[in-house]
């Protein structure tokens, strides 16, 4: 079994929309789909059938999440040392080809916000980086073909602080 490193934050995260969906969305679906069934004819019963699919999302979803709490490896990025790039580290780095500067924080499947620059611990970058120390080189492949960069500084900032898409309770269920 491969292991998904995620900061304490994030497993608690991870629990928070578990237990979520399996002591509320779930047992709430289940009444919707009970309440459905006493209409009459399930076949042509529209209710019923929403019913069942929100269930079959929520158990799939529940399944993933399972899998990753069975996997996770709490990481505390705060204690560890900043001299070289690793997980919860805050890289900038320089394109070679045009000077252009960028910061990625590399963090866990879970926490993970490319958009934002939380880039997953298995992205093609982020493996490039590990290990890397203020000054190193390295060249990786990305989708828009082979990049060569310069770390240009490494250190720590809270994943969650530079988070945009927090998560909440009304984003966990099914509409």
């Amino acid at each position: 079994m491969s292991i998904e490193p995620m900061t304490p934050r994030g497993y608690d995260e991870l629990l928070r929309e578990f237990k979520y969906l399996k002591d509320v969305e779930k047992p709430k679906v289940n009444q919707e789909k009970q309440r459905a069934a006493e209409l009459g004819d399930r076949s042509e019963n529209a209710e019923y059938h929403a019913a069942k699919e929100k269930l079959r999302h929520i158990d799939k979803r529940l399944f993933y999440l399972s899998s990753m709490i069975q996997k996770a490896q709490m990481i505390d990025p705060s204690t560890l040392d900043h001299s070289r790039a690793h997980f919860g580290a805050t890289i900038q780095i320089i394109d070679q080809s045009n000077d252009e500067s960028f910061t990625y924080t590399i963090c866990g499947t879970l926490e993970s916000e490319p958009e934002n620059g939380l880039i997953s611990v298995h992205s093609p970058l982020a493996r490039a980086l590990f290990g890397k120390e203020e000054g190193d080189e390295f060249s990786v492949v990305l989708p828009s073909g082979k990049k060569s960069y310069e770390v240009d500084s490494i250190r720590y900032v809270d994943i969650f602080s530079l988070k945009k898409n927090h998560r909440t309770e009304s984003d966990f269920g099914y509409k």
